[in-house]
C-alpha cells in the first residue's frame, strides 16, 4: 500500500463499483488504435482487482461492457470481446488462489458463444470462492435491468401468484441481477465524465459517487486506494441528520 495514502481500514467499503471509462480516449491522446487503450485498461483491472482485494473489499462491479456499447464499429466490438475472453482464461488460476468468486450481470445470452463458454467455466470454477465477488457487468443496463426484473414481477401478478398491492421494494431487489449482494457504497467513474451512464441506476441510490479525470488506464493501485481513502472521510446518513449519527 502507498504510504503516503491512509484510512481506516474499518472504513473500507464493502462494495467498489467502477464506471472504466476514458480507454479510447488514452489511446488518441497516443496516437494509438483504440484497442490498445482496451488492452491497456485490462492491466488496470488486474491491479484494482488485486487491490480491491487486499484490502477488504468484499464486492467489486466493474462496467465492462453496457448494452449501449454494441453500437460501437464491429470492429471495436469484435476486439473487446476477444480481449475479454483471453482476460477470463488468463486470470481463473489468479482468482481460484484469491478466492474470488467471477458473477456476470447483463444480457449473457448477447454476448458470443466463446464468450459466454468461458465465463460460464470461469463462474463455475470459482463459484464457492469466498474471499471477494467480482462482478463484470457485460452486456448490461440498469433500465434494462430494471425491465427485466419488472416484467418478471408483473407476470407473477398475472399469473395469481402476487398480488400487487404486495409488491415491495425488496421485491424488486431481489429478481436484479445483484440479488443476494449488497448495494455499492462507493461508485467510481473514471475518464473525467460526470455520469452514471445507466450504471446500476436502483442499486447505487445510495453510493457515495468519485468522479476522477484519470482514465482508466492510469487508474491503478494508488488511484483506487485515494478514492477508497476520500470513501472513508465521508459521513454517510442515508436521510439522517449528522447530529442523529452522532447520538446513536
Amino acid at each position: 500500500m502507498d504510504e503516503t495514502t491512509s484510512f481506516d481500514i474499518r472504513l473500507v467499503p464493502t462494495h467498489v463499483a467502477i464506471i472504466m471509462d476514458g480507454n479510447g480516449r488514452w489511446a488518441e491522446e497516443r496516437n494509438k488504435p483504440r484497442l490498445a487503450g482496451h488492452k491497456a485498461g485490462v492491466d488496470s483491472v488486474r491491479a484494482v482487482v488485486e487491490t480491491a482485494r487486499d484490502i477488504g473489499v468484499r464486492h467489486l462491479t466493474l462496467y465492462a461492457f453496457s448494452t449501449e456499447n454494441w453500437q460501437r464499429p464491429p470492429t471495436e466490438v469484435t476486439g473487446l470481446m476477444k480481449l475479454l475472453r483471453t482476460y477470463l482464461e488468463s486470470e481463473l488460476r489468479t482468482m481460484l488462489k484469491n478466492d474470488i468468486r467471477l458473477f456476470c450481470l447483463g444480457q449473457r445470452e448477447r454476448l458470443p458463444v466463446d464468450v459466454r463458454r468461458v465465463l460460464g467455466t470461469v463462474m463455475e470454477e470459482t463459484a464457492d470462492c469466498s474471499g471477494m465477488t467480482l462482478n463484470l457487468a457485460l452486456s448490461y443496463g440498469g433500465r434494462n435491468e430494471m425491465m427485466r426484473a419488472v416484467r418478471q414481477l408483473a407476470k407473477q401478478c398475472v399469473d395469481g401468484e402476487l398480488d400487487y398491492r404486495s409488491l415491495s421494494e425488496d421485491m424488486l431487489t431481489n429478481l436484479l441481477d445483484t440479488a443476494g449482494q449488497p448495494d455499492p457504497d462507493l461508485l467510481i467513474r473514471t475518464g473525467g465524465e460526470h455520469r452514471l451512464s445507466n450504471f446500476l441506476l436502483w442499486q447505487a441510490s445510495y453510493a457515495e459517487l468519485y468522479f476522477t479525470e484519470t482514465k482508466w488506464p492510469d487508474f491503478r493501485k494508488d488511484q483506487l486506494l485515494e478514492a477508497v481513502a476520500a470513501y472513508g472521510r465521508k459521513q454517510r446518513r442515508f436521510g439522517k441528520t449528522g447530529a442523529q449519527l452522532n447520538t446513536g
